[in-house]
C-alpha cells in the first residue's frame, strides 16, 4: 500500500528544485497534492505531470510573504480540494553577500530572506494550522546545513539566521503541537543542484567544488535525495518521530 494514502499534501516552493521534486514522491506514495509557488506556471506544469503520470494535483499561486494570501488559499484549497495533512514548508531564497557591501544591498537581503525563508514559513503554517491539528497531521521545514553552521564560502548571514530559524520554529511547534498528534520535524539538505544555485555552480564551479570536497559521498545532492526522508517524515514510517531534523547532506556535517 501507498505510504501516503488518503492524505493531502500542501508543498509550497513546489514549481521547481526540491520542491517540485517532493511533490512528485508524494504523488507516487498516493498522496493528493496541492502545489504553491510563487510562479503560477511552474506550479501548474508540475501539478499537470502528476496528473499526466495518473496522480491527484491542483495549483495555486502563492506568494508566502503575503500573510493574508496565505489565509486566502488555505480557505480555498479547504473548500475546493479537502482537509490537509501533511504540510511542506520548501519555499525559500539564497543568496552569498555578506554584510560588508553596500548598505542597502546588505539590508534588502536581510529583509527579503527573512520573509520568504522564516515569516513565510510560520504565514503559511499559521494558516493551514486548523486543518493540520484536525487531522493530526505532518508538518516537514526545509532547513539546511546552515541551520547548525555559517558556512566559510561566501554565503550571506541572513541566509544562515534564517535556517537556524526555520530549526528553532520547527522544535518550538512539535513541543506545543505533540499533544494534538501533529509531528513537526524538519530536513537539512546539503548542496543539492537546484534552479536556486544554477547560476552559481555556471559562474563560480571553484565554489561547488569546494562543497563536493567536504562532502564524504564526494558529490552534489540531488532533489531527488531529499524525496526519501520528506516520505519518511510525512508518513506512518515516523510515528514516534517528532522534533528532529533529518539531515541530508551526504556527511558534509562530519568532517
Amino acid at each position: 500500500m501507498p505510504l501516503l494514502q488518503s492524505h493531502i499534501a500542501v508543498v509550497t516552493g513546489a514549481g521547481s528544485g526540491i520542491g517540485r521534486a517532493i511533490a512528485l514522491g508524494y504523488a507516487r506514495e498516493g498522496a493528493r497534492l496541492v502545489l504553491l509557488d510563487a510562479n503560477e506556471k511552474a506550479a501548474a506544469e508540475a501539478a499537470r505531470e502528476i496528473r499526466d503520470a495518473g496522480g491527484k494535483a491542483d495549483s495555486f499561486v502563492l506568494d508566502v510573504v503575503r500573510r493574508d494570501d496565505c489565509v486566502t488559499v488555505a480557505k480555498e484549497i479547504a473548500s475546493q480540494v479537502g482537509q490537509v495533512s501533511i504540510l511542506v514548508n520548501n519555499a525559500g531564497i539564497a543568496r552569498r553577500n555578506g554584510m560588508l557591501g553596500a548598505a542597502e544591498a546588505v539590508i534588502k537581503d536581510w529583509e527579503d530572506i527573512i520573509a520568504i525563508n522564516l515569516t513565510g514559513v510560520f504565514n503559511v503554517t499559521h494558516a493551514f494550522l486548523a486543518p493540520l491539528r484536525a487531522a493530526k497531521g505532518r508538518i516537514v521545514n526545509i532547513g539546511s546545513i546552515q541551520s547548525f553552521m555559517h558556512l566559510r564560502t561566501p554565503s550571506s548571514p541572513a541566509y544562515t539566521a534564517s535556517k537556524h530559524g526555520v530549526l528553532g520554529f520547527t522544535r518550538a511547534l512539535a513541543a506545543e503541537l505533540g499533544k494534538d498528534g501533529v509531528r513537526v520535524n524538519a530536513i537539512g539538505p546539503g548542496f543539492i543542484e537546484t534552479p536556486l544555485n544554477e547560476k552559481v555552480r555556471a559562474s563560480n564551479p571553484e565554489l561547488a567544488k569546494v562543497f563536493i570536497d567536504h562532502t564524504p559521498l564526494g558529490r552534489a545532492g540531488k532533489p531527488e535525495d531529499i524525496v526519501g526522508p520528506a516520505i519518511f517524515l510525512a508518513s506512518d514510517l515516523s510515528a514516534y518521530v517528532t522534533g528532529s531534523i533529518v539531515m541530508a547532506d551526504g556527511g558534509y556535517r562530519t568532517v
